[in-house]
């Protein structure tokens, strides 16, 4: 059991550890760290699950992103991270399900990731043709979903970082 509520600045350095110990030292040098540098992650989507004993079991974050010359919104989905121990459990797909459907009340219409299709695939992402991230991104993982019907359409162009 657990409960999944917004992410607060209480809950800033025991994410950053969870994701320190879920992915590679290396994580902030990937590109999509460059689109978050400096811009706060979307209120009321950065979700933290944790277990009845209140201990932080599982993050996701979401960060604004803009795309192309019209400058469509998008949600960058990640990281996304359940503890070691944790895995196995469907933490994971509750996190992003619950955070997917709490999206639309705020207005988007669009979210976007970088990341492995059958995973992301079971969640209706799939590949964004003409959606480019910063290098050296492989276009093969760049996924996307829409939130509303036909929100991708006519999307593309670079992926830039939006200005807070």
């Amino acid at each position: 059991m657990y409960t999944i509520a917004p992410e607060t600045a209480d809950d800033l350095w025991e994410i950053e550890a969870l994701y320190d110990t879920c992915f590679a030292p290396g994580r902030t040098a990937l590109s999509s760290y460059r689109l978050r540098e400096g811009v706060p992650p979307v209120a009321g989507l950065s979700l933290a699950a944790r277990d009845t004993d209140a201990i932080l079991a599982g993050a996701i974050r979401f960060w604004p992103v803009r795309i192309g010359q019209a400058r469509h919104d998008a949600l960058l989905l990640g990281p996304v991270a359940v503890h070691p121990t944790r895995q196995g459990e469907g933490l994971g797909a509750l996190l992003i399900q619950t955070a997917l459907d709490r999206a639309a009340p705020l207005g988007w219409e669009r979210v976007m990731l970088v990341g492995d299709a059958p995973y992301y695939g079971r969640y209706g992402f799939a590949r964004l043709d003409g959606v480019l991230m910063p290098p050296p991104t492989n276009p093969d993982r760049v996924l996307g979903r829409a939130i509303t019907v036909g929100a991708w359409d006519g999307v593309n162009g670079d992926v830039q970082r939006v200005e807070r």
